[in-house]
């Protein structure tokens, strides 16, 4: 069995500092037990060394049967791995390795590579504080990430709250008006070519059924489909009632698909009614005007020449027209009732048996085709109104007058949302637009 090694007696008493005598197990003088291993210094201060040996420098010896300490650089010392395990071998004629820490420092390390900062990220990163939103009401305070002005507490618009669009001859504007909390409106324009290259111009207009779940959905999906079906139809051939009468049925599919997305939604919500959206639309070419909807969207023909009468293209799925055509009540009485805009027919899951309505017309003169929801003709309800807010220069002016209309429904109140559309008649040459 091992014993404790007891250290050699000291040339003088731990305790009373008198000298003692070789082999003396005990003090002469106090009597302390000279036998008794002194306990060490309770702090061990680091002590900075400077020089190395054969500098000059005085280091201690070394205790006997002990080797001299080697000499050793914070970068000779091995390391580990995170898991504790030995990392590979380094020095100057190490290999470099594919994981680990090179010592050697090469001038041109091969592993590791750190790549410059890419500008693009730089860019991304410094984007929000360069174009810091201003809010809209005091013009002052910087908009948050929820769409809140941090001075006056304004909520900003979102990006549907007002859209303008123009392709071609035709353009479209939509706003939210100022009653609703969002826009469930949406319009699809564009211009195409017919198959004899003469220039064709499209508009579709939806407006939500805010009875229903998620019309803002609805609008969309059904005038996205039914912008896309005519403006692949027309460059086809279809004739352009044909075209409209299929880009209908497309939007319908589009809004019934809706309530499958997902499955379970009339589940979690079986109260809802599934989404819908009334639909109209208009196609201009040289010589031909073609109308289609579903619902109480309508279309206006307004001539440039003003002394010319104006038209209503359209009749409305309402229940105010429904009176009318029966010879129940008076167009005035009839609208002026409480129940006026419930329609009756939609786009929709829900909806009855889809019955789209289509015509054609051959104006003999030029004009503008309004194509509109509600939000619009309730402030110029009648074709003799409507003429009287469409500006003089509307044909050269589409966008500009669509911006006009808009801002006569919310002048009116803006009770609703508003979404026109105008389109100049005939269709002008590719490459034509508002001024």
């Amino acid at each position: 069995m091992s014993q404790m090694p007891q250290q050699a007696a000291l040339p003088k008493c731990p305790s009373c500092a008198e000298p003692v005598e070789p082999g003396d197990l005990f003090c002469g003088a106090c009597g302390h037990d000279l036998s008794v291993v002194p306990a060490p210094p309770q702090d061990h201060p680091t002590l900075t060394m400077t020089g190395s040996p054969g500098d000059g420098v005085d280091w201690p010896a070394p205790e006997p049967g002990s080797a001299a300490p080697a000499v050793h650089l914070p970068a000779d010392l091995p390391g580990t791995d995170s898991g504790g395990r030995p990392l590979p071998e380094h020095g100057p004629e190490a290999e470099p390795a594919g994981s680990g820490v090179r010592f050697d420092r090469p001038a041109e390390p091969d592993e590791y590579p750190l790549q410059a900062p890419d500008p693009r990220v730089a860019e991304t990163v410094a984007a929000p504080q360069e174009s810091a939103q201003v809010c809209v009401a005091c013009r002052a305070g910087r908009v948050d990430s929820d769409g809140y002005c941090e001075n006056c507490g304004h909520a900003q618009p979102r990006e549907r709250d007002h859209m303008e669009r123009e392709s071609g001859p035709v353009a479209a504007v939509s706003d939210r008006g100022l009653r609703h909390h969002r826009n469930e409106d949406a319009f699809a324009v564009g211009h195409t070519a017919l198959p004899d290259g003469t220039p064709a111009a499209v508009a579709v207009v939806c407006d939500g059924v805010s009875s229903a779940t998620r019309p803002d959905d609805a609008s969309t999906a059904a005038s996205q489909a039914a912008g896309d079906a005519l403006l692949a139809a027309l460059p086809r051939g279809t004739h352009p009632q044909t075209a409209m009468h299929e880009a209908i049925v497309a939007a319908a599919q589009a809004v019934n698909a809706l309530a499958e997305e997902p499955a379970t939604a009339r589940e979690h919500a079986p109260h809802q009614n599934a989404p819908a959206c009334t639909i109209v639309g208009a196609v201009v070419t040289s010589g031909l005007l073609v109308v289609g909807w579903v619902g109480d969207s309508r279309v206006y023909w307004v001539p440039d020449d003003r002394s010319a009468p104006p038209a209503r293209l359209t009749e409305d799925d309402s229940w105010a027209a429904q009176m009318v055509a029966a010879g129940l009540m008076s167009e005035a009485e009839a609208y002026a009732d409480e129940r006026a805009h419930a329609i009756t027919g939609w786009l929709g899951a829900d909806a009855y048996e889809l019955e789209p309505h289509t015509a054609s017309f051959k104006p003999d003169r030029s004009g503008v085709v309004v194509v509109c929801t509600d939000g619009l003709w309730n402030y110029a309800e009648t074709a003799e109104e409507m003429s009287e807010v469409v500006p003089p220069d509307a044909a050269e002016r589409p966008l500009h007058s669509a911006r006009v209309l808009v801002g006569h429904a919310l002048d009116g109140g803006g009770h609703d949302n508003v979404t026109v559309a105008v389109l100049p008649f005939p269709a002008p040459p590719q490459g034509a637009g508002s001024a």
